[in-house]
């Protein structure tokens, strides 16, 4: 197996609303929201005409983009056999991605992500993690990690406990370590943690210009230039309308973004950039070449809706 992506396994659930729904639950517009009552969500959910329902995760965004572009590819994510977990299975089947986990009952139910569109084409999320945030060291093959080239993971899956296990035993068994660190809240939350993963575990790291401004404390880019080459592995930085740049040991490579697109939702942009770039980079591209391909990939997903090409 080329790369092997381990994330947390959620299904978007895509409604139609207007903006009355949004106000009346107390919901703030084109934000994310995180449930933790069941209950609560549920209620959200029940008068709800669901629109479709498609497996996501950040992760398994990419994974879906690295099949699609035709390299062989497998998931691991925790599920609960339920209805979405089953449709979640179902749906990275049908896009040729490996499924490595045997769903049972769970106490808690697949993670969801409801995603009310409004008739302005925003989007407005709440997320209910579910059975995903439980993720722990047996849901892990080593084996299947041995066997491919690169590991994929996800900052969104990283927490104390049972999930920090599953990425340690993931990272300890793999041939290389390549990861996001999705999230400016993340960042935040994990600071010493994630910066102990990009100087001595991680062989490649994917982050906005926001996050690894902030994980290194950088007054401005150049800091995160001199930062990045001093560790000598791959760093790969987003930079909105600037671009994209990748530093290899003291090499830097820049990319600039497509021009005249017609920009409709930006979910999913860093996730299919992330797939194009390690296509890339696992059919030994340049790393410019890489970059091209980044940016292709994140070109395409933002003239649609949804973060699935």
């Amino acid at each position: 197996m080329k790369i092997l992506g381990i994330g947390n396994a959620i299904v978007d659930v895509i409604c139609k609303v207007d903006d009355s729904f949004i106000e009346q639950n107390n919901l703030t517009k084109s934000t994310m929201k995180l449930f933790f009552d069941e209950n609560e969500f549920k209620s959200l959910l029940k008068n709800l005409k669901i629109e479709k329902t498609v497996p996501g995760g950040s992760v398994a965004n990419s994974i879906v983009g690295i099949s699609q572009l035709g390299d062989k590819v497998g998931f691991i994510g925790k599920i609960s056999d339920d209805q979405f977990g089953g449709n979640y299975e179902e749906g990275l089947n049908k896009e040729k991605v490996e499924f490595i986990y045997s769903k049972k009952k769970e106490e808690l139910p697949t993670g969801t992500c409801l995603i009310l569109v409004t008739p302005d084409s925003e989007r407005t999320m709440c997320t209910f993690l579910g059975t995903a945030g439980k993720i722990n060291e047996n849901d892990v093959s080593s084996e299947a990690i041995k066997k491919s080239e690169i590991i994929f993971l996800e900052g969104y899956l990283w927490d104390e406990g049972e999930p920090k296990k599953a990425f340690d035993k993931a990272i300890s068994n793999a041939n290389k370590v390549a990861m996001s660190l999705s999230d400016l809240f993340c960042v935040d939350r994990h600071k010493p943690h994630f910066l102990n993963l990009v100087k001595n575990k991680l062989d490649i790291t994917f982050a906005n210009e926001q996050e690894i401004t902030s994980l290194i404390d950088a007054k401005n880019f150049n800091e995160v230039i001199n930062f990045s080459k001093q560790l000598n592995k791959l760093i790969i930085v987003t930079r909105g309308e600037k671009g994209s740049v990748a530093i290899n040991g003291d090499k830097v490579f820049e990319n600039d973004i497509q021009k005249n697109l017609k920009i409709i939702d930006l979910t999913g942009a860093g996730d299919l950039f992330a797939a194009g770039f390690l296509h890339g980079y696992l059919n030994k591209l340049s790393t410019k070449e890489c970059l091209e391909k980044g940016t292709e990939m994140s070109s395409k997903v933002i003239q649609q809706i949804g973060a699935r090409l």
